[in-house]
């Protein structure tokens, strides 16, 4: 699909209404506790025009971080106080994590909350990457920056359900593995919740 056809197709599924979306979604027995406090975070869904089409651009977090070492990731964390919202935080997480500067990402939208197994409410923001953006990686956080063929993780057929026992406990979650790269997890999860308002 070329960029401006999948760039038109984007727009059109961010027009349209989603729903919240959580890392139970597939765990439909799972009781939640009443009162639980969420902590607000955000990611940036940057897609970047090529030759070949818009590519997604993500993470692999490094190997000796305390939490999710080595799984693939949005550029993204935890909103601080001194962020105005999530647009702004999905923007400062970028910039400390693969060299983004602010005026280098054109916003085009946020899309409903993501509930993690780790108590954040994370909003997915996207936004259109400058075509000659090169990332520069924070060493000590991330030990890849890449990119995917957005065609890939829009289509819904690509991804798979899988399962690990967790706490004891078994829990389902999306994949949608990209050559060596395996992207799962809330990751996955949040690239479905696009994937299917894209085919809606």
């Amino acid at each position: 699909m070329p960029a401006p056809d999948a760039l038109i197709a984007l727009k059109a599924a961010l027009a349209r209404k989603g729903r919240d979306t959580s890392d139970y979604d597939l765990n439909p027995g799972t009781i939640l506790p009443e009162g639980r406090v969420l902590r607000p975070a955000s990611v940036l869904i940057g897609l970047q025009p090529g030759a070949d089409g818009l590519r997604l651009i993500l993470t692999k977090r490094a190997s000796h971080l305390k939490h999710h070492p080595g799984q693939i990731a949005f550029p993204g964390g935890k909103q601080d106080e001194t962020d105005a919202g999530p647009v702004e935080a999905a923007l400062r997480e970028a910039r400390e994590e693969i060299g983004l500067a602010a005026g280098q990402a054109e916003i085009l939208g946020v899309m409903q909350a993501h509930e993690t197994v780790t108590s954040f409410s994370v909003t997915p923001v996207l936004a259109l990457i400058d075509p000659l953006f090169t990332a520069t990686r924070q060493e000590d956080e991330v030990e890849e920056v890449f990119a995917v063929p957005f065609a890939h993780v829009a289509n819904p057929a690509h991804f798979r359900v899988e399962s690990r026992l967790w706490r004891g406990v078994r829990r389902h979650y999306y994949t949608v593995p990209y050559g060596p790269y395996y992207i799962w997890g809330a990751t996955a999860r949040m690239l479905r919740a696009l994937a299917d308002r894209m085919v809606e």
